[in-house]
């Protein structure tokens, strides 16, 4: 079936009527915007749908509509016999029950199927409330999510529905849905529409639509009927207002949609873009996005106007647990409502001190013991950096006017400030920034150049196989064998002054402290919740980032060992380590950050990666065209095996794929480097990708398209760690088919 993704057509307009409880009159309300609506133009068509419908077939939503609007096409789904919330109703009817994906697909496939090049309407009912469970078990806030429908919300006019239409509408807001409009009855006893609809109105902006509340239920069937029938008759012309209001609603958000691309062009300065090239078409719109996908605007569509687009960047490499987590934003909400921002230095808050218990404990690194919080990775390695110059010139006594620079490996990236640029080799990101480093390349068996050159440099290890100017690149045996013999010579970094041997534990930094930066393979995104795993070897000091929230917000954590902190110690408080910023280990981040390791330690605990883990192409540690063997990982580590989401034959396929230098998988991460063809050349000025990538993105009808960055002649993709093997191998295929193999 095709990729899912958010509905919305040109000329349907398409709204779900949601309930702030169970019997708050959602289907007299459903039936009132039917009727509304055909008056509105009554050449346009009114369609009504019941997704999911429990109790007796007679008294189905879909049923109560034709009666007394006749020329509405009503249909339900899925029909439960017993009068009770659909999962259980589902359960006990001893039927197959629909998986949220299939009750998805068949609305979506509804509103295509009613969808015409004329305005039309179709508004789709919900059951119970807005948390009551679909058949599946999944609430009904989470599982239409992906269609992410503007909503219209029936409050409840009973004693207590105050509370109940606030709480159901802040669950749907915290969903991502847009509440377009709140209907209710007119109740004098309780009086719950006066109070919310000053709520509303003043504090969101809402308009609060009120109807007389309904006859009495009569004994008789005929006189029911025609109590209702006069109901509908005398209220209808006083919501008449309704269809215009939300007609003007759904053509505005089209608009907008249209006029963002050249808007944003005219207004924002984007990074890595070089301008000179870049025109409003070449813009992408993402009106949202779900789980492993964006909804982006297609504007020359006369249908849907959205489609699903693969988020192959993974959001640069933040995005792990799905786009719109609900546990995630419901951290955020709680952190946010707890605290707020409060300031950190020399405070504590459980956030920031839970998380950092976490991460030491996660990471089995015996060194690491001290957490330093910061905003984003490339921050954290400027940290870093001052960590390991401060230990490094205490201990060996370099004076002010000797020079420290680093040792780094050439291709190596580490972030875009100042600091973080110095610390990799000249290139596009960089040359005009001056450093003093030195650089070693990563070949097997041997490094280009050698340690005596550089004898007062920090090491640095490359962590992000990404290197944004070097393409993704790995020697995990060179960088092994360079960790070790740093710290087996020592005598090559003292000073005039200096001494070669720290204290007599053996967890002390030797030779020059040991940098990881895993901002971008940490956390589980090359499948183990440490890269250093797969080194072998420990650092004296790491640095943590983009998977830390789960691809919500911005943190980034430096962790050290306690050598590396006692540098720092002194009666003076200009030897402290100087660092900070205003935001510094900001509770909301902590707190998503804390959900987010939970989640993803959980899901490694429950073998929610075994579909990858367990297949034949990831039973070895030695792979053809894909993962090189690395070294044993210690007993500490969980789920040791060397695997990848993408598949070995993808992999294969892809190695002898004409054009294709080189590929590589492992974990989430897939990286394709292209050919060179003509005068181009390696690199990140390289536009050997740029056809793949488009191709990508064009995508297929029934897969979707897939929305990626290239570093030069390197296309990456990565999937989420919530993505399933389904979405993989859509990607799989739209990679086939844009190197020319449809099949």
């Amino acid at each position: 079936s095709p990729q899912l993704g958010a509905l919305l057509h040109r000329s349907l307009r398409v709204y779900q009527i949601w309930g702030a409880n169970t019997e708050v009159g959602k289907t007299v309300f459903s039936t009132i915007l039917c009727g509304v609506t055909t008056k509105y133009r009554p050449d346009e068509k009114t369609t009504f749908l019941k997704p999911v419908s429990t109790g007796p077939l007679q008294e189905a939503d879909d049923r109560h509509i034709p009666r007394f609007l006749p020329g509405v096409h009503s249909e339900t789904l899925y029909q439960f016999d017993l009068p009770v919330s659909p999962h259980l109703a589902a359960h006990v009817s001893q039927k197959n029950t629909p998986s949220d994906r299939e009750i998805l697909s068949r609305i979506s496939e509804f509103a295509s199927y009613h969808a015409s090049p004329s305005p039309g309407w179709l508004f789709i009912e919900t059951a119970g409330g807005v948390h009551s469970p679909g058949p599946s078990g999944t609430t009904q806030a989470d599982l239409y999510r992906p269609l992410r429908l503007p909503a219209v919300l029936i409050g409840d006019a009973k004693l207590g529905g105050i509370s109940q239409t606030i709480s159901a509408f802040e669950s749907l807001k915290a969903r991502g849905y847009d509440v377009e409009l709140i209907l209710l009855f007119h109740n004098d006893t309780y009086q719950n529409h006066s109070y919310l609809t000053s709520y509303f109105q003043d504090h969101h902006s809402i308009p609060v639509k009120t109807a007389p509340l309904p006859p009495p239920l009569s004994p008789n069937p005929q006189s029911d009927t025609g109590n209702m029938q006069a109901y509908y008759t005398g209220t209808l012309p006083s919501l008449s207002s309704i269809p215009s209001l939300l007609s003007s609603s759904h053509a505005n958000r089209i608009s907008r949609l249209q006029s963002m691309p050249t808007t944003a062009s005219q207004t924002i300065w984007y990074p890595f873009t070089q301008h000179q090239h870049l025109t409003p078409d070449k813009i992408t719109v993402i009106d949202s996005a779900k789980d492993s996908h964006f909804d982006t605007f297609v504007p020359s569509s006369p249908g849907p106007v959205l489609r699903p687009s693969f988020d192959g960047s993974a959001s640069w490499w933040t995005q792990g647990l799905g786009h719109g987590n609900q546990h995630l934003s419901l951290a955020a909400a709680y952190a946010a409502g707890r605290y707020g921002h409060v300031m950190f230095a020399e405070a504590i808050h459980e956030p920031a001190l839970a998380l950092a218990e976490t991460l030491l404990s996660g990471m089995g690194n015996q060194r690491l013991k001290r957490v330093f919080y910061s905003d984003n990775g490339s921050t954290g390695v400027e940290v870093a950096v001052k960590m390991a110059l401060r230990a490094s010139r205490g201990r060996y006594g370099w004076e002010g006017k000797e020079k420290a620079g680093v040792i780094g490996l050439k291709g190596s990236y580490h972030g875009d400030t100042i600091g973080a640029m110095d610390c990799s080799e000249p290139g596009v990101y960089n040359e005009k920034v001056e450093g003093e480093c030195g650089w070693l390349r990563a070949q097997r068996g041997r490094g280009e150049g050698s340690l005596g050159r550089w004898g007062r440099f920090l090491i640095w290890r490359e962590g992000r196989e990404e290197g944004r100017g070097g393409g993704m690149r790995r020697d995990p045996l060179f960088q092994r064998t360079l960790v070790k013999v740093v710290r087996a010579s020592p005598e090559l970094f003292a000073g005039k002054h200096g001494h070669t041997h720290g204290s007599n534990d053996e967890l002390d930094w030797s030779g020059l402290p040991v940098v990881y930066d895993e901002v971008f393979t940490g956390l589980y995104r090359l499948g183990r919740f440490s890269a250093a795993s797969f080194l072998g070897v420990d650092p004296d000091i790491s640095v943590h980032a983009k998977l830390l929230t789960g691809g919500l917000l911005p943190l980034s954590a430096t962790l050290a060992s306690e050598s590396i902190f006692r540098s720092f110690l002194s009666d003076d408080k200009s030897e402290a380590l100087l660092h900070g910023h205003s935001y510094t280990a900001h509770a909301v981040g902590c707190q998503v950050a804390l959900e987010s390791l939970r989640q993803l330690m959980k899901m490694e605990r429950n073998g929610e990666w075994d579909w990858a883990v367990s297949t034949k192409r990831n039973k070895g540690g030695d792979q053809s065209h894909g993962v090189a063997s690395f070294p044993q990982p210690d007993r500490r580590v969980v789920g040791s095996r060397v695997w990848s989401v993408w598949s070995s034959e993808l992999v294969e396929w892809l190695s002898w794929e004409k054009g294709v230098e080189g590929v590589w998988a492992l974990g989430t991460v897939l990286a394709i480097h292209m050919g060179r063809a003509g005068g181009d050349s390696a690199g990140y000025k390289s536009n050997a990708a740029r056809g793949l990538q488009a191709a990508l993105l064009r995508g297929s009808s029934s897969d979707g398209g897939v929305h990626s960055r290239v570093l030069g002649n390197v296309l990456y993709l990565m999937a989420g760690q919530t993505t399933t093997e389904e979405t993989v191998r859509r990607v799989e295929r739209l990679v086939r088919g844009g190197l020319g193999d449809g099949d």
